[in-house]
């Protein structure tokens, strides 16, 4: 009995999807707070936690993927 390709299995995870939304949502915030305060630090702020929360992410799903994967 083979594992299906990790491919089909990630796309089948409805826990990724909550944690694509959810990272999106942090960075819509924190650049939507940079848009509120509107200075240059708010903005730099807003784009150090968009970079944070993208690599956090990156790993996340490359760690699931990797889990799933067949080599």
């Amino acid at each position: 009995m083979s594992k299906p390709p990790a491919r089909v299995e990630a796309s089948d995870s409805p826990g990724e999807w909550r944690h694509h939304l959810l990272a999106l949502a942090i960075v819509v915030l924190a650049f939507g707070v940079a848009a509120a305060v509107g200075s240059e630090v708010a903005y730099y702020a807003a784009a150090l936690v968009a970079f944070s929360v993208w690599m956090g992410w990156f790993v996340m799903t490359a760690v699931e993927w990797l889990r799933h994967a067949e080599f």
